[in-house]
């Protein structure tokens, strides 16, 4: 046996420091697919402790690393999508307006050269600059959101100085970031305004009784054939599925139904994406890290599914 033999035999929980083991460079350029984190939890109203979440996805992500071909996938997503873990961005402590301007210029910079993107939060305040930063290459984006909220609740003041995770959907059409007619959110569960509410929802009791089927339907139909971004907070798993995160919501999805929706979305043109709102302290046998670690996973079969 060879040295390298020897070294991939045992490194499925060596050196777990990258998401899926996957190399840590800033050098993008020979890469499809750029994974970062983002460490932020200034946005929270519940429970802190999301800005940890990137490094416990990391860590679940090894046990992702034996399996090299996904299940029910038929083939293998990384031969398909070069991808690298371009590790966390760096902001100013405490500074919020440090955080989004970091994150606007160096996800702009990696979109302007054609990448796709995969962020790990944070709390989902995040996802307001990654839509800014999308927005600069490729325009308005289809949203497709799975949350046990809608985050479109308007700030006191309506002013963009609000650093709240959920004021993100309010904001992002006001700036021509996304177009409501063609965005959908799924699991939503706690109170919204029908009436004047601008995304479709299939919401948690429906997107429970529903198939997998017909909800990918559902978005897919409304996506249409638009540039996407899928933001998926974990929050929209129930409790049960994901205890580690600041707002639990009971009577949210199970996982598997979750991972098979995304699978559904096969042929949509997924641009960027992000999974938020894991907060380790509040997770129990790492449940909720696997659980984004695998959504993250998902979305990186979705994204390589497009060459077929």
């Amino acid at each position: 046996m060879s040295d390298e033999e020897i070294f991939e035999s045992y490194s499925m929980f060596a050196n777990t420091f990258s998401y899926l083991g996957l190399p840590i460079t800033r050098d993008i350029k020979s890469a499809d697919l750029v994974v970062m984190g983002i460490p932020y939890d200034l946005g929270t109203t519940g429970r802190a402790g999301t800005r940890h979440g990137p490094q416990s996805v990391r860590a679940a992500s090894a046990n992702l690393r034996w399996e090299e071909k996904r299940w029910p996938w038929t083939f293998k997503a990384l031969d398909k999508i070069n991808a690298i873990d371009y590790g966390d961005i760096e902001f100013k402590p405490s500074e919020s307006v440090s955080m989004i301007d970091t994150v606007v210029k160096h996800v702009g910079a990696i979109h302007q050269q054609g990448k796709k993107t995969l962020s790990f939060g944070g709390d989902h305040f995040v996802t307001l600059p990654l839509l800014r930063a999308v927005h600069k290459h490729h325009g308005p984006v289809a949203l497709v959101h799975f949350d046990a909220h809608t985050d479109t609740y308007t700030p006191e003041d309506d002013t963009t100085s609000c650093y709240d995770h959920g004021c993100m959907f309010y904001y992002a059409p006001k700036e021509g970031l996304i177009d409501p007619n063609h965005s959908i959110q799924i699991g939503i569960r706690t109170e919204y305004t029908t009436d004047s509410h601008l995304f479709q929802v299939i919401d948690a009791t429906h997107t429970n009784v529903l198939t997998s089927e017909e909800i990918a339907a559902q978005i897919k139909s409304r996506v249409g054939d638009m540039p996407v971004y899928i933001t998926f907070d974990i929050d929209c798993l129930d409790p049960a599925y994901a205890p580690g995160t600041g707002t639990p919501v009971v009577g949210g999805i199970t996982t598997n139904k979750a991972m098979n929706i995304l699978r559904g979305l096969a042929g949509i043109n997924v641009v960027g994406a992000d999974v938020v709102e894991v907060a380790p302290a509040y997770d129990h046998a790492d449940i909720t890290a696997l659980a984004g670690a695998t959504i993250g996973l998902e979305m990186i079969y979705l994204m390589a599914s497009e060459s077929d």
